[in-house]
Parts: structure tokens; C-alpha cells; sequence
């Protein structure tokens, strides 16, 4: 199965607060990301990580990444400089990069990490999956929310786990209308 996450911010004491997250704690934080992580995701599974996956942690990557199940896709974000120059980390993805296009049951879906106003596929009903704007509500969300077939695959929007493409496409829907 196919599974998106993105902005966990893995070890980042800030984010609780940026985002809002129902945390007291940034070990609180790590635990139940981790958990929920575990409880979605299995050895088989396909796991696209839409970037900033580990953040100004105090813990070394390879104690989060040792958990996590999965064959993990990262899509750089903005804060995944401590992977992308740590060559060792590199096993843990079957690949890393800037920009994907995979095939989700039959849909085309262009992943990113920043939003993007036009993808490849998008005069042909591609999916576009995004993150880094994680649940603001700020010009770029306003402007997103307008594309239908745009979805922000930020953990803070999907429940704090990894969801299939048809719980984005619900999730998002949810957060729209709310906000």
C-alpha cells in the first residue's frame, strides 16, 4: 500500500508551537508520531515522506529512522539538510529527491514539497501532494485550496500520520471546509 506524511518535524522543540500541535512535549511528540507511523505503516508498505521529516532533534537520525518501517521515499524538504549530507542515512530510502512522479492506483501524482501552482499532469487530472506550508493559512494555503486535485500531505493536517491517497483527498477536503 501507499502511504504520504510529511512535516513531522521529528525532535523540533518550535513546531509545537508553530503548528499548534496538541503536544506538551517534544518527546510526547516524537512518541506519538512514532507510534502512529507504526500503526499505518508496515514492512511492505511505500511510505512517501514530502520532506522535514527530522528537525534540530537531540537525537541522531538513525534513532528515528531504526523505527520506522516501510520502504521510505523522502522528497527533500527545506529541512532535511542533516539526511541529504549524512551519506550514511541514505540506506534507510529506497530514494531521495527533489521531485517524484508515481502512479497511486492508477492516478498519476507529482510529489513536492513546496506547492506548486501548475505540476506536470496538471491539464490531465494529475494529483499534486505538497507540504512546508503544514496548516497555515497564509496566501499559499488560500491559493492551494483552489485546486482540487492539490493536496497538503502535512502530517498536522492528516491526523499526525501516514494516510493513503484517498484519506488526503478526504483530510484535505475536511481542513478546507473548516478553514
Amino acid at each position: 500500500m501507499i502511504k504520504y506524511t510529511a512535516d513531522m518535524h521529528l525532535g523540533h522543540v518550535n513546531i509545537i508551537k508553530h503548528d499548534g500541535r496538541p503536544f506538551s512535549n517534544v518527546d510526547i511528540m516524537d512518541k506519538i508520531l512514532l507510534e502512529n507511523y507504526n500503526n499505518e505503516v508496515n514492512k511492505d508498505d511505500e511510505v512517501y515522506i514530502d520532506g522535514d521529516l527530522i528537525y534540530r532533534s537531540g537525537k541522531h537520525p538513525t534513532w528515528y529512522l531504526d523505527q520506522m518501517p516501510g520502504h521510505k521515499h523522502l522528497i527533500l524538504g527545506n529541512h532535511d539538510k542533516i539526511i541529504l549530507e549524512d551519506k550514511s542515512l541514505w540506506h534507510y530510502f529506497e530514494e531521495i529527491d527533489k521531485i517524484l512522479t508515481i502512479k497511486d492506483n492508477g492516478r498519476m501524482v507529482v510529489i513536492s514539497h513546496c506547492p506548486m501552482a501548475e505540476w506536470d499532469g496538471y491539464f490531465r487530472g494529475w494529483y499534486h501532494v505538497y507540504a512546508h506550508i503544514h496548516n497555515n493559512l497564509n496566501k499559499a494555503y488560500h491559493f492551494m485550496k483552489e485546486e482540487e486535485r492539490a493536496l497538503n500531505a502535512g502530517c498536522m493536517i492528516n491526523d499526525y500520520k501516514p494516510v493513503t491517497l484517498d484519506e488526503l483527498i478526504i483530510n484535505n477536503t475536511k481542513f478546507k471546509k473548516t478553514h
